[in-house]
């Protein structure tokens, strides 16, 4: 760890930053400076501690918990802000972020800045408030898991495709997966209902929104103030089935319009708890990572942690959880 270069002063005063050096499209060396530039003319004492394999965030966040630092500030991608909050759940040291991956979901779900100066000035005095956490086969997720295309679409969009298109190379991963995505037959066991369908994708997400460069894609219940969705307590599981390969574009436009209802190729509903499991078993992904194969059981943790908003941002009450589906 380094620090800001001022005297060394108790735990509970400062920020702890983790830096994935690998995260987005930006040289390591000059983040770090810019960071330490942004923290230092603010006044805030920091520590700054660099990621060196999956899974690290985690046991530095957990770390920085035992130490007593102030707030943990996650800087990277939404894998590296999934990863610092697995080691922050159940505590109540806040996590901000600094957003500096392809995707930025978490930041754009929670109106927190992609702006690096406003990023800072929020992990400095923003508003805590408490979110929700996934949990899949035990380990936890911020944003999405899922079972079947979604996970596919994660495994095409390689490193080097990210590095040289951005989110782009999501869609274009998406493009060549669904030319040759068929059905598989899964069984979804949600709480008290139970589903057995043909679909190419069924995805569980702690999240409202997924962003892109061209429109957002709702996911929660909630389609004015979609940010609730990670404070309901609650799973949004959204399945995929539609019959030929044509239909995938219709059937995305329809969910970015938030018209999930009605229709069996393209449904949606909420719960607590959720098991998919596929004949044959096909692929898994937690937040963009592989991670096996099914049957995966999936959890909501209500206010798990809290993570550090500007105050405009600070999401109102909602007026429950409503279900939807076949």
């Amino acid at each position: 760890m380094s620090d800001n270069g001022g005297a060394a002063g108790p735990f509970a005063g400062r920020t702890f930053i983790i830096l994935n050096p690998v995260a987005g499209q930006e040289e390591s060396e000059r983040l770090r400076r810019q960071i330490g530039g942004a923290f230092a003319a603010r006044e805030a004492a920091f520590d700054l501690a660099t990621t060196r394999y999956a899974g690290h965030a985690t046991t530095l966040a957990a770390e920085a918990v035992r130490l007593g630092y102030r707030v943990v500030c996650a800087v990277g991608g939404d894998g590296t802000l999934a990863e610092a909050a697995a080691g922050l759940s159940g505590s109540t040291v806040p996590l901000a972020v600094i957003p500096r991956g392809t995707g930025n979901q978490v930041a754009h779900n929670l109106g927190i800045p992609l702006d690096l100066e406003q990023a800072v000035e929020n992990a400095v005095s923003g508003t805590p408030i408490p979110v929700d956490l996934g949990r899949v086969n035990g380990r936890a997720f911020a944003l999405i898991a899922g079972a079947g295309f979604d996970a596919a679409v994660m495994a095409a969009a390689t490193r080097g495709m990210k590095e040289r298109w951005g989110f782009a190379a999501y869609i274009i991963a998406a493009v060549r997966e669904a030319l040759n995505a068929s059905p598989t037959r899964f069984l979804i066991r949600a709480d008290d209902r139970e589903i057995e369908v043909d679909a190419v994708s069924v995805m569980v997400a702690n999240v409202g929104e997924l962003y892109s460069a061209f429109l957002p894609l709702r996911i929660a219940l909630t389609p004015r103030r979609p940010t609730l969705s990670w404070q309901d307590g609650l799973l949004d599981v959204v399945v995929l089935a539609p019959r030929k390969i044509p239909e995938f574009a219709s059937l995305l436009w329809r969910a970015a319009h938030h018209r999930l209802g009605g229709d069996d190729r393209l449904f949606h509903f909420q719960a607590g708890t959720v098991r998919i499991d596929a004949d044959p078993s096909i692929a898994v992904q937690i937040d963009g990572d592989p991670a096996g194969q099914t049957p995966m059981r999936a959890e909501s943790v209500p206010a798990a942690m809290r993570v550090l908003v500007p105050a405009t941002a600070v999401p109102l009450p909602d007026a429950g959880p409503v279900r939807n589906g076949p």
